[in-house]
């Protein structure tokens, strides 16, 4: 399985609270959740009026569908907020499949 992850930061300048950062944020996250299918939540910056991170998640097999995804989740972003990108990282890495979970922990998922 492959793991693909995007941040964003945004810069909200002119933003005068925390009420209004919160309004552009969430209806941010809400359209690129319902368009994209992608995990996404506010990762960073979560306490400054104008600035703002953001993180994005999508799984897959292809690392070339993944890229594809993320470049048009930003693309969206650049194109649908009230807000400046200024900076972005994105990278798709493998993910290796562990069933060890919990050490010696009886609770742990996946123990009988």
């Amino acid at each position: 399985m492959l793991v693909g992850v995007l941040e964003v930061t945004l810069s909200l300048e002119g933003n005068r609270s925390l009420k209004g950062k919160r309004k552009v944020i969430s209806s941010l996250l809400a359209r690129v959740k319902a368009r994209f299918n992608v995990s996404a939540a506010e990762v960073g910056g979560q306490n400054q009026h104008e600035l703002a991170v953001l993180g994005f998640t999508v799984c897959g097999s292809e690392a070339r569908i993944l890229n594809s995804v993320l470049d048009h989740l930003l693309n969206f972003i650049e194109d649908n907020v009230e807000a400046q990108v200024i900076d972005s990282f994105w990278d798709c890495s493998a993910w290796v499949e562990s069933r060890e979970w919990g050490g010696d922990d009886p609770q742990a998922p996946g123990k009988d």
